[in-house]
């Protein structure tokens, strides 16, 4: 009698604990998607740990085909922390599609305005983009690795055998049935298969954890995709994925079956349903869901291209969704049109990392040279137009109040460093660059947008100008637009016919500096290195001679030795 009153009294416990935790866990729910009515467009606080960033890019990396933005290019941009600023997503297809798209210029125009579609209809439609936020919260994120990591590993099981699962099932029933015949003898049998079950349990589980979260995520693609049926089965701008879903899902029907034994609802994603956290319970005594695991891994080895158009299918979708949102916390912008010529015309275009940014304006249909002062805003500007132009062909997005542009393959050479590992110099490493963006161009085809800031500025004066001058006249000559930074302003008599020359100016007054980051015409007029020296405190007597000898070479063309004797 003891044993029943203890036994109704430990269920009662469980119960009440059960109906708390559910009730918190629906709670939570209905504050999540409150959050999502009131805060959109507010990006969610997150915290990105170096492996798990790294493994974003897995997708990308499995599915990049044509041509893709490169690393070089990709850095120089720092298009990781633009990534995270316009990372609304709250599951790993939608962020690994994300990040896959914004290496991926497309150079389509009517699969932009496809998404342009996609994105509108959930910034038009608040009640269905908070019913797919939800559903992409439930279907989540994988941990660690990237779910093409996980399934990359299944090759690695072989065939497994259930047996050593039935026999601690059996094990369990003969220890139930000890039970009714000898209550104190039972619980002791009980409690000894248990612990065996658990530790066995525990060591197999181990070895196929990695495995399980891989299948803990196509459960929940599943799910995912049996809501957004649901959800989308009338919007017309989804039809071609709703088919393609339909398709790639049906196919799944033998690894759904008898799903819930081994990943119920919230198992992996942390949910903290309490419901999950009993059925772990079942699970460590009954070996379930590895016998469950055993037979489901031939079956999913059948349909990886089936999990793979499921995980681009609803990573495209909420990516669009995520582009609605980042748009709606931009101060302005607009969807870009795109030209038949070769050209780029940019109205009060601005950078999506500055805090209030100034913004520019600049049309051509030619290769462009920038010249101005170091700190003046010619990097900042090169950044900007390649930026807009990778968003125009990516998020169908531009931060700009108009954005008009040819459809280009990307490149650039910009914020490069000395390649320690390799023993390359900073001059290898620059030349070894911009060999890549002549080779681009010369391969013909789609038209070439490249940006170069400095040209070969790891090598001395004279042979720096005279292969820049070729180097920059190579790039013009093989339907290229080249947007080009430069201090030496010999390049832009050189290159006058074939380049449109533009700057950016400071202004000095008194001991003080400010810049306008205004892009002007024509090329810079001002040196005014020389006079920030006396603003950093320099010595005079440093300022003097050096404005003296600059002024002296302007003069002569020549640099006149130094009087060592007077100088002592």
């Amino acid at each position: 009698m003891e044993y029943i009153i203890f036994a109704a009294v430990m269920a009662g416990i469980i119960v009440l604990f059960m109906a708390k935790g559910l009730y918190d866990y629906k709670q939570s729910e209905k504050k999540f998607i409150r959050r999502l009515y009131s805060d959109y467009g507010v990006l969610p606080q997150r915290e990105y740990k170096p492996e798990q960033f790294e493994n974003i890019s897995h997708y990308y990396l499995k599915h990049a085909d044509g041509f893709g933005i490169d690393d070089i290019t990709w850095n120089d941009l720092n298009m990781d922390e633009i990534f995270k600023k316009m990372n609304y997503t709250y599951s790993a297809a939608g962020e690994e599609y994300l990040y896959y798209l914004l290496r991926s210029p497309c150079m389509e125009e009517e699969e932009l305005l496809h998404r342009e579609e996609i994105i509108r209809f959930f910034q038009e439609h608040e009640d269905e983009r908070v019913a797919h936020q939800f559903m992409y919260h439930k279907l989540g994120r994988t941990g660690k690795f990237s779910i093409y990591d996980y399934l990359d590993y299944l090759d690695g099981l072989g065939e497994r055998s259930n047996m050593p699962h039935y026999l601690a099932l059996i094990l369990l029933i003969i220890s139930i049935g000890v039970l009714f015949t000898n209550v104190a003898f039972g619980l002791l049998v009980l409690v000894g298969v248990l612990a065996y079950n658990n530790v066995s349990y525990f060591k197999v589980k181990g070895e196929i954890d990695p495995y399980i979260v891989s299948f803990a995520y196509v459960f929940r693609l599943l799910d995912a995709v049996k809501t957004l049926k649901a959800k989308t089965r009338n919007t017309k701008i989804l039809k071609e994925e709703f088919e393609s879903l339909k398709k790639s899902s049906a196919s799944m029907d033998g690894f759904k079956r008898g799903a819930f034994i081994i990943m119920s609802g919230g198992r992996m994603s942390g949910s903290g349903n309490p419901l999950d956290m009993l059925l772990d319970f079942v699970r460590m005594g009954l070996h379930l869901d590895l016998i469950k695991f055993n037979q489901m891994l031939s079956e999913i080895r059948k349909h990886i291209s089936d999990i793979d158009s499921m995980i681009t299918i609803l990573g495209k979708i909420e990516a669009m969704i995520a582009i609605g949102e980042y748009r709606a916390s931009l101060e302005e912008y607009c969807t870009p049109a795109f030209l038949k010529e070769t050209a780029l015309n940019a109205d009060e275009v601005y950078h999506p990392l500055i805090n209030e940014p100034v913004k520019n304006t600049i049309h051509t249909s030619s290769s462009v040279l920038i010249t101005g002062s170091n700190a003046s805003g010619k990097s900042t500007f090169l950044k900007t137009v390649a930026i807009n132009s990778l968003f125009a062909q990516t998020i169908h997005t531009c931060l700009a109040k108009r954005y008009e542009t040819a459809l280009f393959r990307m490149v650039s050479s910009m914020s490069l460093k000395d390649d320690v590992q390799s023993g390359d110099s900073y001059y290898m490493v620059e030349i070894k660059s911009i060999k890549r963006i002549l080779d681009m161009t010369s391969s013909g085809g789609i038209p070439v947008l490249c940006f170069v800031d400095e040209v070969l500025r790891g090598t001395n004066t004279v042979e720096r100008i005279a292969a820049s001058t070729q180097i920059l006249k190579s790039l013009c000559r093989n339907n290229c637009i080249c947007f080009a930074a430069t201090h030496d302003i010999e390049l832009t008599h050189l290159l006058d016919e074939i380049y449109c020359n533009y700057h950016f100016s400071e202004k000095i007054q008194e001991n003080d500096i400010s810049f306008t980051y205004k892009i002007m015409e024509g090329r810079a007029s001002s040196r005014n290195a020389i006079r920030l020296l006396g603003i950093m405190g320099y010595e005079s007597e440093i300022i003097a001679e050096a404005e003296k000898m600059a002024a002296d070479f302007l003069e002569t063309g020549v640099w006149h030795r130094l009087d060592y004797r007077q100088a002592q």
